[in-house]
């Protein structure tokens, strides 16, 4: 260690840096540290970098140099600590420093790294002197850069002045054919000038004939389109009232053929059946046979009511189906929610079209099975059994409005039966002249088999 001229020790610490570390300096400073940091415990670390203890000496200079530095600024036990490992890792150029001559061959930041740490006597010097080393050397590398940059804007000058000069001569050349052309164009243009006035005299001349000639085309035209739009207006009511009148008539006319084939033979099998009956001998027809009265034995929906059979007594329904012409409206899902209302949906249709159509074989009647359509997630691909007529209500039209509909396409007289507990749909029906049958009554028929 160096003394005093008072024969005390000097350390350097009396020696104070009257200016910022140069940046050099300081990165050496913290790699120092950051070195250094590894040899020491936990206990002999700051407190506010024992956090780093575990760091790898590279991840510690990144993210601890500015706690590091701050360290040995302001915390001389950890200065002199992190010094004594420098001594061990750089014993000779500790020794140069600590007397006094460090190596010429040396790094300047690294001496005045290592002489910041060491804090021997004269180190705020050699950091100046590194600084200002760096400065110099910062100052050398720019002047370099400059000149070399200067050269190149130099030598792209030349070339620009160059590429200047041809472009100029190439753009006077092409003036100079420009020009000529121009005033060859010019002339061309006098000379089309005087065409032109020539023509539009000629073409004032002709569409002033021609605007004579469109204005009396265009009253043609007018009258022309007035007449074809009043007669296609004549024609198309005309065809639409024919149209109608043709629709009404069919409709009109299949509808009616249709309700009186059917009141037909429902007669004609009334007749027949009474016929059978009575066992009467076929004779021919008698003048008292005109006459009208009641004849015995025929019976009607109202005459099976009447009879002594609890409405649900599943016989009744039989007696109603063996009616001649009778057709059998079931309200499906009333039917099926009745008997068995734990089953999916298309299951119950399944079961109620299957044994439906058992009955209509044995019972011979028409039968129509009604679902509501509201109730389908998606179109359903169903293939109706024999002898069941099977119907989806449609959008916005209840099974109930369905079943009404074919009450009432039906013509007076044709027994019709309807199978329903909505005592609505009963009330509507039976005032139509058909006979309302609770659902559990064709459950217990159709359960018979």
């Amino acid at each position: 260690m160096v003394e005093s001229a008072g024969g005390e020790p000097d350390d350097g610490t009396a020696e104070v840096l009257d200016r910022p570390l140069p940046d050099g300096v300081r990165r050496r400073v913290v790699q120092i540290a950051s070195d250094g940091f590894g040899g020491l415990t936990p206990a002999e670390l700051p407190a506010q970098l024992r956090q780093y203890a575990r760091f790898t000496p590279t991840r510690r200079a990144k993210f601890a140099g500015n706690a590091m530095a701050a360290a040995l600024e302001g915390d001389t036990l950890f200065r002199q600590r992190i010094g004594d490992r420098l001594r061990e890792a750089q014993p000779e150029l500790a020794g140069a420093l600590d007397a006094g001559a460090p190596p010429p061959a040396a790094d300047p930041l690294d001496v005045a790294a290592a002489a910041y740490v060491l804090r021997p006597a004269g180190w705020v010097k050699l950091v100046a002197a590194a600084g200002e080393e760096a400065q110099r050397a910062d100052a050398e590398r720019a002047d370099e850069e400059t000149r070399a940059e200067l050269e190149r804007l130099r030598a792209e000058l030349a070339a620009a002045r160059g590429q200047t000069k041809a472009e100029t001569e190439r753009l006077r050349a092409e003036l100079e054919a420009a020009r000529r052309e121009a005033e060859s164009m010019h002339r061309k243009l006098r000379g089309a000038l005087s065409d032109v006035k020539r023509g539009e005299a000629a073409l004032r001349k002709a569409a002033a004939e021609t605007e004579a000639v469109r204005a009396e085309s265009q009253a043609q035209v007018s009258a022309a389109e007035s007449e074809a739009r009043r007669l296609k207006a004549r024609l198309g009511e005309t065809e639409a009232a024919l149209e109608a009148s043709r629709r009404a008539a069919r409709e009109g006319r299949s509808v009616e053929d249709m309700r009186v084939r059917l009141l037909l033979d429902t007669v004609l099998e009334a007749a027949q059946g009474l016929r059978r009956e009575l066992a009467l001998p076929p004779v021919s027809v008698r003048p008292a046979e005109t006459v009208d009265a009641v004849e015995p034995g025929r019976m009607s929906p109202k005459d099976i009511a009447a009879r002594a059979l609890s409405e649900n007594d599943p016989a009744i329904l039989d007696q109603l189906l063996a009616l001649p012409q009778a057709h059998l409206v079931v309200d499906g899902y009333n039917v099926t929610k009745t008997g068995y209302p734990t089953m999916p949906l298309e299951k119950q249709r399944l079961r109620l079209l299957g044994s439906l159509s058992q009955l209509a074989r044995q019972s011979g009647a028409e039968v129509t099975c009604v679902f509501d359509g509201a109730e389908l997630a998606a179109p359903v691909l169903l293939a109706p059994p024999r002898g069941v007529r099977v119907l989806f209500s449609k959008p916005g039209v209840t099974a109930d409005e369905l079943i009404r509909q074919l009450v009432r396409a039906e013509p007076p007289g044709r027994p019709v039966v309807v199978v329903s507990t909505d005592r609505e749909v009963a009330d509507g029906i039976a005032k139509a002249g058909a006979r309302p049958v609770a659902s559990a009554v064709l459950l217990k028929r159709l359960s018979r088999g």
